[in-house]
């Protein structure tokens, strides 16, 4: 960022904004002004995010994986790349991975978890809304007028969710007062089809009886041609690139969904990381096209280190019984050897800032604090001071570096606000 859109950006930020953003900082955590005002290396994220865009228009699959140590910027990098993705007209959606509560490998979880942290650009709320919206003014042009909604929706996408789409577009069934008094209607209930149609395309378990009322009354004519059970991790990533196909036929660009945490994958069990592995290969190397998805994880370099570790030859022993032989079967515990599969994945690795770099992003720092509190520091007087305590700090992780940097910046104005008292 140049120094005048720099300037522009604080001073057009409100005293709460720029105080949160100094205050984040000094608890070593990151905010979305922070993010913009303080990024260093943007140029370079905006060519290797432009290059996956570049390649999701000519239909080819993208991701990226950002990888550097605890506390060097990853986190950062991801809230900078989100940001401009919802600039480029993308859905984004960011989440954290975490072995208990969101294992990657039990992609429903992670399916649920990225569809209640989903972003529109333009302002817009809902996932819901944002669909209805869109087949509404999709059927309305002249060329649409003999399609349905069926017709908007990729036909890669599992069956279950495919019906519920479709029932969210379509109106009740038009009943009497007469007729909604017989028993063979009594699973019409108008008022919460809405929420059951919602809850499920956002992952909740909804029982397939409860769905199927709905698609009943909401006139879906296929939805008994295949089961309304969805249980399997890859039917849910399945169901996440059909999202992504389905909303550039929407007008967005795509999906975006920013994986922090990544080398939480590592912290499971073998079976658990075996099929991680085989979500993550099918991810940055899909059988099918799946146009407008863009995958972008956060990994340590531990983890890589670990994939090229993995006993990629061990197997496990299935009994007779279980595999309808009457002979034990040697079954491999992984899929494939993901440390030579992966060889060409899309690694952006975070290098620690140069001299020159620390030296604008300590001017930038000594701005931005005045800024925010209201005080007229001496730049010239405390870049060295502060390139010092840089120096003297060498070995310490960026996030660290910035917190000390913010520290000496207030023990200076609370020595101006002495000086001034005592005069």
């Amino acid at each position: 960022m140049d120094d005048s859109k720099f300037q522009n950006l604080v001073a057009g930020g409100s005293n709460f904004e720029l105080r949160r953003a100094v205050e984040r900082l000094r608890e070593g955590l990151f905010d979305p002004l922070g993010v913009q005002l303080l990024t260093s290396g943007g140029a370079k994220l905006d060519k290797i995010f432009d290059r996956g865009v570049t390649a999701l228009d000519k239909n080819e699959p993208s991701h990226l994986c950002i990888c550097g140590a605890y506390g060097q910027g990853k986190s950062h990098s991801l809230t900078y790349i989100k940001q401009k993705a919802l600039a480029d007209n993308f859905v984004v959606s960011h989440m954290n991975l975490d072995p208990r509560q969101i294992p990657f490998h039990n992609f429903q979880a992670v399916y649920r978890a990225v569809m209640a942290g989903m972003e529109f650009p333009h302002g817009e709320k809902s996932v819901v809304s944002v669909w209805k919206k869109g087949v509404e003014q999709w059927l309305s042009l002249p060329e649409n007028n003999k399609k349905t909604s069926l017709d908007l929706i990729p036909r890669d996408m599992p069956h279950r969710f495919k019906a519920i789409l479709v029932a969210m577009a379509s109106p009740n069934m038009a009943l009497s007062a007469r007729k909604k008094k017989f028993k063979k209607y009594a699973r019409f209930k108008p008022r919460e089809f809405p929420w059951i149609l919602k809850n499920a395309l956002l992952g909740k378990d909804i029982p397939a009886w409860r769905l199927s009322a709905a698609f009943h009354y909401r006139q879906v004519p296929f939805y008994k041609d295949s089961s309304l059970v969805c249980k399997d991790s890859a039917q849910y990533l399945a169901m996440v690139k059909a999202l992504a196909a389905l909303f550039q036929n929407l007008g967005f660009k795509g999906w975006v969904i920013l994986f922090d945490e990544g080398e939480s994958i590592a912290q499971t069990r073998i079976t658990s990381r075996s099929n991680s592995y085989e979500l993550l290969h099918n991810m940055f190397y899909p059988d099918v096209e799946s146009g407008g998805f863009y995958p972008v994880f956060a990994f340590t370099h531990d983890f890589f280190s670990l994939v090229s570790q993995e006993a990629y030859d061990r197997t496990r022993i299935l009994k007779g019984r279980k595999n309808g032989s009457p002979h034990p079967l040697e079954i491999p515990l992984f899929k494939r050897d993901y440390h030579s599969a992966w060889k060409d994945i899309n690694v952006h690795t975070l290098h620690d800032l140069s001299a020159a770099e620390w030296k604008i992003l300590i001017h930038k720092l000594i701005v931005l604090h005045g800024r925010a509190y209201d005080w007229l520091p001496e730049s010239d007087l405390m870049q060295p001071q502060m390139v010092k305590i840089l120096s003297s700090h060498a070995g310490a992780e960026p996030r660290l570096k910035l917190r000390l940097l913010v520290n000496h910046l207030d023990l200076e104005q609370q020595k101006e606000v002495l000086d001034t008292l005592i005069l």
